[in-house]
């Protein structure tokens, strides 16, 4: 159980993103984050809320000031995602909206509660805004410093749009 616990953050299979022109234009674009899970079997749902998802413009140090929100899809203020839905070429939008057009070095996705849970599979969506937890046996995973940091680089083209897809690997 003790590989499960760290699921969130050490098992980012991989991160792709489209976009512009990397010198980072004026004005602003669109993010469109997506979210998708390789398959394994030890589980019936994997639940993770995310809390907040912030972008880190290029060259501007790391201060507070210098990272964007990305909001959740539908302006909840929080996203929860069962990963065991998302397997198997399925997707899901976590966020999407306006962010300054600029080229962004790190997401970080700040991830609230994750659970594991063995016996039963949940109902409804992969995503929402809440997702029924389902009955039976469970575990909490523990998230270090309870944020998912992905260093890498995409572009928000002016006008444009950017595509991110994150494939966490259970």
């Amino acid at each position: 159980m003790r590989w499960m616990s760290t699921l969130v953050a050490a098992s980012l299979a991989s991160v792709v993103a489209c976009g512009g022109n990397p010198a980072g234009p004026s004005g602003s674009g669109t993010l469109n984050l997506r979210i998708t899970d390789s398959p394994f079997t030890e589980a019936q749902a994997v639940l993770v809320t995310f809390s907040e998802v912030t972008a880190h413009r290029s060259g501007e140090g790391e201060a507070e000031g210098n990272w964007s929100t990305l909001p959740f899809a539908g302006g909840a203020t929080s996203r929860t995602c069962d990963l065991k839905k998302l397997e198997n070429g399925a997707e899901d939008v976590l966020g999407v909206g306006s962010l300054p057009a600029a080229h962004y070095t790190m997401l970080r996705l700040v991830v609230s509660t994750a659970t594991i849970y063995f016996d039963n599979p949940t109902t409804g969506p992969a995503c929402a805004t809440a997702v029924t937890e389902p009955a039976g046996a469970k575990a909490v995973l523990t998230i270090p410093s309870g944020e998912v940091k992905l260093n890498r680089q995409f572009t928000v083209p002016e006008a444009g749009a950017a595509t991110m897809l994150i494939d966490f690997d259970g």
